[in-house]
């Protein structure tokens, strides 16, 4: 055991290695969004230089969700299968080297081919990172573990919004931002590998106290594991929960998505944004659902701890989510002002973070060996709204002239985004 966690050890203090895995998660899942921004935000540059048209840029920034969606559920089967470590470094390598790739294209064929390859490479990063969340959270560390976790996305596309916006300017070059963005990545691949462990046990700075809690909370949790068991994953889909848990985080992807495919070309085109003011209100949109996510996280935990139900305190924190949510993002498409616009974004974002929670909901529905398999089958749902979104609001756009119908089309999947996590049950774990 190395020097941090004897240390801990002679000082009769759990060890806190779990929390900076979660922190190396949170900053894996924003290099994976500055990578996904960095196409939005370099758009107007592209779709000039290679005269796409509004359907064409639509079409090249769903590319990605595609091969993102379709590799969900395997992606799943492998973090069970092989165990989070190896997946979650190999992934991230691989998407940086697709992410770097894009600056060789010369047309829209090329640079949607390097999509679809980094969406398959980075699809397995969000079941991994969930079954993390199972094997090193206790119950009552699962709610900022998971907003950890997926706070990454907005975080990361804030600081897209800035990185890639600030690499271009320097650079004169979208190209040469694009390889320096997949160079950094594949670097912390190697940093993902040398210290995330699958289990407590194995991590050289865990000391006994660390890891003897985790266990006690989980043997605690798996007791309480459903004592007859199908084994077959597709029974999941008899159940109401997991049908609501994929087709709530569609929803909530499909206004996420939205707003990080299109906005900035949104800013540009209605509020007349320049590069440079896109990059800055992006980062603030973005950077209040990452302050919003972390927020939520802490509430449902430390409500969880006080003795609120689970059913209770996820459908009131989701349900307050959704409902300002949609709210403002309804409200977007009646107001003029610049200012208002993007306090209108920012907050859409604080709010709709708050649903981050939902990758919770693989560990509290699925036995310890089905967590990855339900992340995949969450996230494949959450990649459906991924891949359409960008499609039909270039589609909207294209035949309206106008961003209205796609504003409306968001409140609508808040509605959606409501009424999915009010019908799940957040206190039985599936017999599967």
């Amino acid at each position: 055991m190395q020097s941090t966690g004897r240390v801990a050890a002679m000082a009769g203090t759990k060890s806190a290695v779990r929390w900076k895995i979660f922190f190396l998660m949170l900053c894996l899942i924003s290099i994976n969004y500055i990578d996904r921004a960095s196409l939005s935000v370099a758009m107007p540059l592209i779709s000039k230089e290679f005269d796409l048209t509004p359907a064409m840029q639509g079409l090249i920034l769903s590319g990605f969700f595609w091969t993102y969606a379709v590799m969900q559920i395997p992606g799943g089967m492998l973090a069970d299968k092989y165990k989070p470590r190896i997946v979650i470094a190999l992934a991230t390598v691989f998407w940086g080297i697709f992410q770097a790739a894009a600056a060789l294209c010369t047309n829209a064929t090329s640079l949607l081919l390097t999509r679809f390859g980094l969406g398959a490479a980075e699809a397995p990063i969000y079941p991994a990172g969930g079954k993390l969340n199972a094997i090193w959270m206790t119950q009552y560390e699962r709610g900022r573990g998971a907003t950890l976790l997926d706070g990454g996305a907005p975080l990361g596309a804030a600081l897209g919004a800035i990185i890639i916006t600030w690499l271009i300017t320097m650079l004169g070059s979208w190209r040469l931002a694009f390889v320096i963005a997949g160079v950094g990545t594949v670097l912390a691949g190697y940093v993902a590998w040398r210290y995330i462990r699958n289990t407590p046990r194995e991590h050289p700075s865990v000391n006994d106290d660390e890891a003897t809690y985790i266990e006690q909370a989980q043997a605690s949790e798996h007791r309480a594991e459903p004592a007859n068991l199908s084994g077959r994953s597709l029974d999941f889909f008899k159940y109401r929960s997991v049908w609501c848990m994929a087709l709530g985080w569609m929803c909530f992807n499909t206004v996420f998505y939205g707003l990080l495919t299109w906005m900035p070309n949104y800013l540009h085109k209605v509020h007349g944004f320049d590069i440079k003011q896109m990059g800055g209100a992006s980062f603030i949109i973005f950077f209040c659902g990452f302050i919003g996510e972390l927020f939520g996280g802490w509430v449902g935990d430390k409500w969880k701890a006080a003795g609120g139900s689970p059913n209770k305190v996820m459908r009131t924190l989701f349900g307050i989510a959704a409902v300002i949510a949609t709210a403002s993002i309804f409200s977007v498409a009646y107001v003029k002002s610049d200012v208002v616009t993007v306090v209108l974004l920012s907050s859409t974002l604080f709010f709709l973070r708050w649903c981050g929670l939902y990758w919770c909901i693989p560990s509290i529905l699925g036995t310890r060996n089905k967590v990855g398999f339900l992340g995949g089958v969450m996230n494949l749902g959450g990649n459906i709204g991924g891949i359409s979104v960008p499609l039909i609001v270039g589609l909207i756009v294209q035949t309206t002239g106008s961003y209205f119908l796609a504003l409306m089309f968001f409140a609508a999947a808040g509605v959606g985004l409501f009424i999915c996590s009010t019908l799940i049950d957040y206190e039985r774990k599936l017999p599967v």
